[in-house]
């Protein structure tokens, strides 16, 4: 099964954003930023375009599947 992979954190870090603020700029609780930055939630399409938007990137830069 493909693994979800992030670099959620590394942009959040970039632009010194917490996991608290990221989660209230895209409506949902800060566990489930949490939960993305580990791979343990696969993100809705509209979850995760209004992520790459608030980061000013693609859905593609953030989030990827490892096919192990």
């Amino acid at each position: 099964m493909p693994e979800l992979k992030t670099k959620l954190r590394e942009y959040r870090a970039k632009t010194g954003m917490t996991q608290g603020e990221l989660a209230e700029r895209v409506g949902v609780r800060r566990e489930t930023v949490i939960r993305l930055e580990k791979g343990l939630y696969n993100p809705s399409l509209k979850l995760a375009m209004d992520i790459a938007k608030v980061f000013e990137t693609s859905v593609e830069s953030l989030f990827s599947f490892d096919e192990k």
